[in-house]
């Protein structure tokens, strides 16, 4: 088969921490064919979506101790040509958010894929439904009390009532924007008038959950399963967890109440066609579902002695067109 990733640029990539390379590098082991693109390489051309792919060959990672090891020559691109993605069997859209505009044209470039001849994981309409933060907010059973509101007075006024929140931007990521507040912090006004662009934007603020401080699981659905997960611990004087702000990887478990809000989770995912998803746990609450690039697989391999790429790309070799 033949694989294709609309990916970051290549060079900026950790191999040793990229679910987007490890999921590469297991199609390469399986013996298919695999291509690399990137966002602003694509278009439309007699109504059918092209990019400049190039062939990709790579060094796997070793894992040496508690982390992943690659060469410093890990990858060899081979000549980009342009061509129709429908030449492809699947395409991965694994581009970074935050969804800009940009993101969102790219996605209606992915409705021209023939889906009769290519699976797009995730599916482009279903990119555009599941905002990371606003998704969530269908699971009334399983996330914490939370608003979304640009209003000064809104927002006061629940983290009043709640004692502390957490402010999360509708559009950010890797935990960029996300602030902890208080209503009694002097800087209250201020931090709601620059989050919310001075009433323009609004954010998602949440009850803050103690627990956060035990960490924030991120478990891996592939097309509504679980499949693994890693609990993502704060370090230092940092309140967040995500692995971009220096939060420590640990082993976990999937517990009953976590496969709930997986069984809760399922049906929408794959209503939408979000087969590859991740999504955040802390105390038993649902927090978000990540859908444009969930990562987490290097850490879930290496803690658990796993090979969660694999899975993956056999689940594609199963559901090809």
């Amino acid at each position: 088969m033949k694989f294709a990733f609309i990916i970051d640029p290549i060079a900026r990539l950790d191999p040793g921490h990229d679910t987007s390379v490890a999921i590469m590098e297991a199609a390469q082991i399986l013996k298919h064919e695999v291509f690399i693109t990137q966002s602003d390489r694509l278009g439309v051309v007699g109504s059918r979506a092209y990019g400049w792919l190039q062939p990709i060959t790579m060094k796997p990672v070793v894992q040496q101790g508690d982390r992943w090891v690659a060469e410093s020559d890990w990858y060899r691109l081979g000549e980009s040509k342009w061509r129709p993605l429908e030449q492809m069997d699947v395409v991965f859209m694994r581009t970074d958010p935050p969804v800009t505009v940009p993101y969102l044209y790219v996605t209606y470039i992915l409705d021209y894929v023939d889906s009769r001849k290519t699976q797009v994981i995730n599916s482009p309409k279903g990119l555009r439904t599941a905002n990371e933060k606003m998704y969530a907010l269908q699971f009334t059973d399983a996330i914490p009390e939370t608003i979304v509101s640009a209003d000064k007075q809104v927002i006061r006024a629940a983290v009043e009532r709640w004692g502390a929140g957490v402010l999360k931007p509708l559009g950010g990521k890797a935990g960029e924007g996300i602030l902890f507040l208080e209503g009694s912090d002097r800087n209250f006004n201020s931090i709601i008038e620059v989050s919310t662009q001075r009433g323009k934007e609004p954010v998602m603020v949440q009850t803050y959950l103690p627990a956060a401080k035990a960490g924030d699981k991120r478990v891996i659905l592939l097309s509504g399963e679980p499949i693994g997960a890693v609990n993502r611990v704060p370090t230092g004087k940092e309140f967040r967890g995500n692995m971009a702000v220096g939060g420590r990887s640990e082993k976990t478990e999937i517990t009953a109440r976590d496969l709930e809000i997986c069984r809760q989770v399922a049906p929408a995912v794959r209503r939408d066609g979000l087969i590859f998803v991740g999504i955040d746990i802390i105390g038993g609450y649902l927090t978000e579902i990540n859908v444009t690039s969930p990562t987490g697989i290097r850490e879930i391999d290496r803690l658990d002695g796993v090979r969660l790429g694999n899975q993956v790309v056999k689940w594609a070799e199963k559901s090809r067109p």
